[in-house]
Protein backbone atom coordinates (compact mmCIF):
# COMPACT_ATOMS: atom_id res chain seq x y z
CA UNK A 1 0.00 0.00 0.00
CA UNK A 2 2.69 2.52 0.82
CA UNK A 3 4.72 1.66 -2.05
CA UNK A 4 1.48 2.21 -4.30
CA UNK A 5 0.85 5.59 -2.89
CA UNK A 6 4.79 6.70 -3.11
CA UNK A 7 4.60 5.44 -6.50
CA UNK A 8 1.44 7.64 -7.51
CA UNK A 9 3.13 10.59 -5.62
CA UNK A 10 5.78 10.73 -7.64
CA UNK A 11 4.04 9.80 -10.94
CA UNK A 12 1.70 13.24 -9.72
CA UNK A 13 4.88 15.30 -9.20
CA UNK A 14 6.29 14.64 -12.15
CA UNK A 15 3.29 15.60 -13.98
CA UNK A 16 3.07 18.78 -12.36
CA UNK A 17 6.75 19.64 -13.00
CA UNK A 18 6.39 18.42 -16.91
CA UNK A 19 3.59 21.10 -17.53
CA UNK A 20 5.60 24.27 -16.52
CA UNK A 21 7.13 24.16 -19.66
CA UNK A 22 5.41 26.78 -20.78
CA UNK A 23 5.67 29.10 -18.20
CA UNK A 24 7.66 32.44 -17.85
CA UNK A 25 10.63 32.54 -15.19
CA UNK A 26 8.40 33.60 -12.58
CA UNK A 27 5.69 31.35 -12.47
CA UNK A 28 8.15 28.51 -12.70
CA UNK A 29 10.38 29.94 -9.63
CA UNK A 30 6.92 30.89 -7.41
CA UNK A 31 5.62 27.40 -8.26
CA UNK A 32 8.67 25.18 -7.66
CA UNK A 33 8.77 27.33 -4.11
CA UNK A 34 5.32 26.29 -3.59
CA UNK A 35 5.57 23.25 -4.39
CA UNK A 36 8.55 22.48 -2.21
CA UNK A 37 7.51 24.22 0.47
CA UNK A 38 4.42 22.31 0.56
CA UNK A 39 6.25 19.26 0.32
CA UNK A 40 8.29 20.27 3.75
CA UNK A 41 5.23 21.42 5.01
CA UNK A 42 3.34 18.29 4.85
CA UNK A 43 6.26 16.55 6.54
CA UNK A 44 6.55 18.86 9.19
CA UNK A 45 2.62 18.90 9.44
CA UNK A 46 2.23 14.96 9.55
CA UNK A 47 5.02 14.59 12.68
CA UNK A 48 2.29 18.11 14.00
CA UNK A 49 -0.58 16.40 13.57
CA UNK A 50 -2.17 18.15 11.04
CA UNK A 51 -0.57 17.47 7.24
CA UNK A 52 -2.95 19.46 5.19
CA UNK A 53 -2.11 22.64 7.17
CA UNK A 54 1.27 22.48 7.46
CA UNK A 55 1.22 21.76 3.36
CA UNK A 56 -0.81 25.03 3.07
CA UNK A 57 1.47 27.46 5.15
CA UNK A 58 4.49 25.50 3.49
CA UNK A 59 3.18 26.39 0.11
CA UNK A 60 2.45 29.69 1.07
CA UNK A 61 5.95 30.42 2.53
CA UNK A 62 7.45 28.62 -0.53
CA UNK A 63 5.62 30.63 -3.49
CA UNK A 64 7.08 33.92 -1.32
CA UNK A 65 10.38 32.26 -1.61
CA UNK A 66 10.61 31.29 -5.19
CA UNK A 67 8.74 34.63 -6.16
CA UNK A 68 11.75 36.55 -4.02
CA UNK A 69 14.47 34.52 -5.55
CA UNK A 70 12.74 35.24 -8.78
CA UNK A 71 13.25 39.13 -8.12
CA UNK A 72 17.14 38.84 -6.92
CA UNK A 73 17.58 36.47 -10.42
CA UNK A 74 16.35 39.22 -12.92
CA UNK A 75 18.02 41.87 -10.65
CA UNK A 76 21.25 39.79 -11.11
CA UNK A 77 20.51 39.79 -15.22
CA UNK A 78 19.68 43.20 -15.20
CA UNK A 79 22.78 44.38 -13.61
CA UNK A 80 25.08 41.86 -16.11
CA UNK A 81 23.29 43.29 -18.77
CA UNK A 82 23.61 47.13 -17.86
CA UNK A 83 27.68 46.20 -17.25
CA UNK A 84 27.78 44.44 -20.76
CA UNK A 85 26.34 47.21 -22.37
CA UNK A 86 28.35 49.75 -20.69
CA UNK A 87 31.62 47.89 -21.65
CA UNK A 88 30.32 47.91 -25.60
CA UNK A 89 29.98 50.82 -25.48
CA UNK A 90 33.19 52.13 -23.77
CA UNK A 91 36.00 53.30 -27.07
CA UNK A 92 38.74 50.83 -26.75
Amino acid sequence: MTHRLATAGLLAAALSLSACADLSPTAQRTGTGALGGAAGGALIGAMAGNAGLGAAIGAGVGAAGGFAWDRHKQSNERAFNQGVQAGRSTPR
